[in-house]
């Protein structure tokens, strides 16, 4: 028997280095980030005897003050006394090794590795590193949601023997907060062909129920597999947390250990002394260390199926300490918050819901064109009900937290109407052909000031009139390309955002004549020197003038072009009345006409 299990003790740090607890990550409880200690964990596992081994790595986890540095610390005399059959050892002699204490305040903070790293000889004859685990305990006053499961997770990543210390029994919010943790875990892991993570043992302390299940691994057994069991007549939330657990874990165990006894669990002086240890727990110990440490139960850690040395194992430290740091994986929340938080997007969704049908009767598919002040008088009410909708469902998290989602609701129903206003303007047909109604317009001015220009002997600015003549010309037949064809979309949104900036010139000087009288025509004096760039002189004194005006914007939507030549009697008759667009711009009439002085 010592011959199949012979373990050989080497220190994974320096030679004068005393054994004892080593701090590998730790969390800041100011900002609650998370540090690895790189060099630390590098002494450990980086020694030369070890670096180059397969490592086993058994971690304990759970709630905090529920005795789990008080179990590592029996699993290390059973590390150091192996050969010994009392390796429990004698009455009066206390328990050392992880920091532990009584008490209600917690002791262990962040993650803590064993410095000496344990050589064990299997069976086989294959040799394996062992390492020993001590996790911060969970749920403190001084923990988030986030820091409990980065500790879980992070050290169920990193070991191949995860013992899940509960006490008393297994509570269904046990099963909820081991489900939250390891999906915190699996996230981490970019690609998951299998079960992400080797062995659970649920370690049920202080066990009160001999009765119906036998301390120990076999009522472990019995009690694990009823509690773990997917029943049709089950709520859908209960079975999604059992089959959830069975598909994170290779392989699951349960141990069912007995209260210590009463001067453990309340003396301040207990220092670990035997002899005020209850004797069944004594005798269960006995059972579930060498159940966990024997050398044919040591399981080689795996990640992919690959084993892991103890060189490769401080590189996954480091790239999953990584992802913690950082923000890519969402913040794990508490219950109340998660509650809270679907409960407010729910009414949001409500609240959306509402107005996305309102403001649909008002514009949708289906319905005609609407003019933007009906479509804004339309928002404004269906916003204010929406807003109604959501202030008046009841919701948790408080008025603050409240607070932030309708501010979210605010910013959403101005995107839908940015979205409804877009849909509703390509009904307007000015709006779908105001590109080729302004290069057309702007064909037919160059033409007509091109002729003016060549008649009073301007000839080289006529030919560059002739010149933007042909680019508008091809503008405008290159525009009705991309639209047929839907090619160089990019081409037909320049030529659109040309047209649209000629647009907003022309609108400009509408703005700028109704400021000034245009509409009465009260304001003759400000259009000559508004246009005094296009007069033309002969003679000392000017012979025509060409004039723009403009209609006021209330009047019904038609724009006509009317272009007359009637200057010296070049021209008879007038060429008047062509309509070249209609909808929502205001009259413009170019007109040409002999002024003489």
């Amino acid at each position: 028997k010592a011959s199949l299990a012979r373990i050989v003790l080497k220190s994974a740090a320096l030679l004068t280095m005393v054994p004892g607890p080593v701090q590998i990550v730790t969390v800041c409880k100011e900002d609650h980030s998370f540090a690895l200690d790189t060099e630390a964990l590098g002494r450990i596992l980086l020694a030369p005897e070890i670096r180059d081994k397969h490592v086993v790595v058994l971690s304990v986890a759970g709630a905090f003050r529920k005795g789990k540095s008080f179990l590592l610390d029996f699993m290390l005399r059973y590390m150091y006394r192996t050969s010994d059959e009392n390796w429990l050892g004698g009455d009066e002699e206390p328990l050392t090794g992880f920091s532990w204490r009584g008490g209600s305040e917690p002791e262990t903070t962040g993650i803590q590795l064993w410095s000496e790293v344990f050589l064990v000889q299997k069976s086989d004859g294959t040799e394996v590193a062992v390492l020993l685990m001590d996790t911060q305990g969970a749920f403190d006053n001084q923990s988030t949601v986030k820091d409990c499961a980065t500790i879980f997770a992070l050290s169920t990543m990193t070991s191949s023997m995860q013992i899940y210390n509960l006490s008393q029994n297994i509570q269904e919010d046990d099963l909820q907060q081991l489900q939250l943790f390891t999906e915190y875990g699996r996230l981490a892991l970019d690609e998951i062909f299998q079960k992400p993570f080797q062995s659970l043992m649920f370690l049920i302390r202080d066990w009160s129920f001999p009765y119906e299940y036998n301390y120990g691994l076999k009522g472990g057994k019995e009690f694990l597999e009823k509690r773990l069991q997917v029943k049709d007549a089950q709520h859908e939330e209960l079975q999604t947390v059992r089959e959830h657990i069975h598909s994170c874990f290779t392989d699951i165990s349960c141990f069912l250990l007995p209260h210590p006894g009463l001067k453990v669990a309340t003396s301040p002086s207990f220092e670990g002394q035997l002899y005020d240890v209850a004797p069944e727990f004594k005798e269960q110990l006995r059972s579930l260390i060498p159940a966990l440490l024997h050398p044919d139960n040591l399981a080689d850690k795996e990640i992919n199926s690959n084993k892991v040395t103890c060189r490769g194992l401080l590189e996954f430290f480091k790239a999953y300490i990584k992802i913690y740091q950082g923000e890519d994986l969402p913040h794990p929340k508490s219950m109340l918050q998660a509650t809270a938080e679907a409960n407010n997007l729910a009414a949001v969704a409500t609240a959306k819901d509402q107005y996305y049908k309102n403001m649909e009767r008002v514009c949708g598919g289906d319905v005609p064109y609407v003019s933007q002040d009906s479509l804004d008088e339309k928002h404004n009410f269906f916003f204010t009900e929406a807003l109604h909708s959501f202030s008046s469902t009841k919701k948790m998290g408080g008025t603050e937290f409240c607070e932030r989602y309708l501010h979210q609701l605010e910013i959403e129903l101005q995107e839908m109407l940015q979205s409804f206003t877009k849909h509703n303007q390509s009904k307007n047909l000015f709006s779908a052909f105001r590109t080729p109604a302004v290069l057309f317009v702007l064909v037919c001015f160059l033409y007509v000031l091109s002729g003016l220009l060549l008649f009073i002997g301007l000839s080289t600015i006529a030919f560059t009139c002739d010149c933007l003549v042909g680019l508008a010309m091809v503008a405008m037949l290159t525009w009705a390309f991309i639209r047929y064809s839907g090619q160089y979309r990019s081409v037909g949104g320049a030529i659109d955002q040309a047209a649209g900036v000629i647009l907003e010139q022309v609108k400009g000087l509408n703005s700028l004549g109704s400021g000034c009288g245009w509409d009465s025509g009260s304001c003759k004096g400000c259009l000559s020197a508004l246009h005094i760039s296009i007069y033309f002189h002969k003679r000392p004194q000017p012979k025509a003038k060409f004039v723009l005006t403009f209609c006021h914007p209330n009047f019904f939507y038609v724009t006509i072009l009317n272009i007359g030549y009637n200057c010296f009697k070049l021209f008879e008759t007038n060429i008047a009345n062509l309509l070249i667009a209609f909808f929502n711009y205001p009259v413009i009439i170019f007109e040409l006409s002999p002024m003489v002085f």
